[in-house]
């Protein structure tokens, strides 16, 4: 229980709630072992600063989860914590925020607010505001927790994130927050993927109403990227479908599960990169990466021909079809390059011209095919090849 023999200080609604999991002892060392606190403490207290550190990172310390990034609100001025803490900086005017580059990590550093919006979807309208009014404007009752960094330690929690967190239960703040901003509807499924949350009900029939068209299909886009850069995207992109907020191919969930063993494979995790990689399975195959999954390459030489030159997602939509052959020229057979060079066939006597490229090009297939395996059998065969058209007219 959370309660008066707690060393922490709990501002919420209710003297006590269950706290599950939740580890309440020892938070405010383990919020003072994050990378990137101390400074910011030793930054606000030379600047008399009103700063609370916010959002996930108070909420994955009370599931005793280190988090890398910060989140700092500022009662007040947050460009002079800006300034005090004497780092580079990128400043966004237009919502108050700042994220400075420090060697802990990045620190995003805002000024508290409330926001109005003036339609559905639009960005919002911004004006100074204490730390409670700033955590009501947030997206989850889990979110919504802040502990000063001045001052005695507390735990604010105006919206009873700690006992959702320990219920595993995703609540909106309020029943207007996904008209606002839909793009929380996404967000939802992200966290609850990730934290092994249930969406409390009323919750979720807001969540299902969801009106994406009223937000930029940039906003969309950065969402669905955050969540297909999640250790576990298939459980947040199947809650999207089921909630009817995307449309997932029939193997849509098979298929994220193939591309992410693929990236565990260092020869494909050099080609590919997230979250492009599981982006690309949240719709259909296109022709071209069907084509390429249905060949069945006689050589070696005959996979490059194949393959060459083809986009990195092509060419893993195809492996996650099929196209086992694919592993191997991303290996290996994509790295091989011949010992000869085009200055040695003009040395030789073979005018500048397409015969080079004809010559280099039988020389690599010889390579490939294990019909020359040293400089001088790639170079009779390039030689041979060379000469050949020239030879017949």
């Amino acid at each position: 229980m959370v309660g008066n023999a707690s060393p922490v200080a709990v501002h919420t609604n209710q003297m006590t709630r269950p706290t599950g999991e939740i580890e309440i002892e020892g938070l405010e060392a383990r919020i003072g072992a994050l990378p990137g606190v101390e400074r910011v403490r030793e930054a606000a207290a030379a600047g008399a600063a009103e700063a609370y550190l916010v959002g996930g990172a108070v909420r994955d310390a009370l599931r005793g989860v280190e988090r890398a990034d910060l989140d700092v609100v500022v009662a007040g001025d947050h460009l002079g914590l800006v300034d005090a803490l004497g780092e580079e900086a990128r400043v966004h005017d237009r919502f108050g925020t700042a994220t400075v580059l420090t060697p802990d990590g990045s620190i995003d550093v805002a000024a508290a607010r409330g926001e109005a919006y003036a339609a559905p979807g639009a960005l919002p309208d911004v004006h100074p505001a204490g730390i409670v009014e700033d955590l009501s404007r947030r997206d989850f009752t889990i979110n919504a927790l802040a502990v000063p960094l001045v001052g005695e330690f507390e735990l604010i929690d105006p919206h009873e994130g700690v006992r959702d967190l320990a219920a595993a239960v995703l609540r909106l703040l309020h029943p207007r927050s996904i008209v606002d901003d839909p793009t929380r509807a996404l967000r939802a499924a992200r966290y609850a993927a990730r934290l092994g949350l249930e969406v409390e009900p009323r919750s979720l029939t807001l969540i299902r109403d969801a009106d994406l068209s009223t937000v930029s299909e940039q906003r969309t886009e950065a969402e669905l990227r955050r969540i297909a850069a999640e250790p576990r995207p298939r459980e947040a992109f199947e809650r999207l479908a089921e909630w009817g907020l995307l449309e997932l191919p029939a193997e849509g969930g098979a298929r994220i599960d193939a591309m992410l063993g693929l990236l565990d494979d260092p020869a494909w995790a050099e080609l590919l990169g997230l979250p492009d990689a599981v982006l690309a399975v949240l719709t259909e195959p296109s022709p071209a990466a069907l084509e390429l999954a249905r060949l069945d390459p006689e050589s070696p030489s005959a996979a490059v021909a194949a393959a060459h030159g083809r986009p990195a997602v092509e060419l893993a939509l195809a492996r996650v079809l099929g196209a086992r052959w694919l592993d191997d020229y991303v290996a290996r057979w994509r790295l091989v390059r011949t010992s000869i060079s085009g200055e040695d066939l003009l040395e030789a006597g073979v005018p500048e011209g397409p015969a080079i490229g004809r010559g280099l090009r039988a020389a690599l297939r010889a390579r490939l095919d294990g019909e020359a395996s040293n400089r001088r059998e790639e170079l009779q065969i390039a030689l041979g090849a060379a000469s050949q058209r020239s030879a017949t007219g």
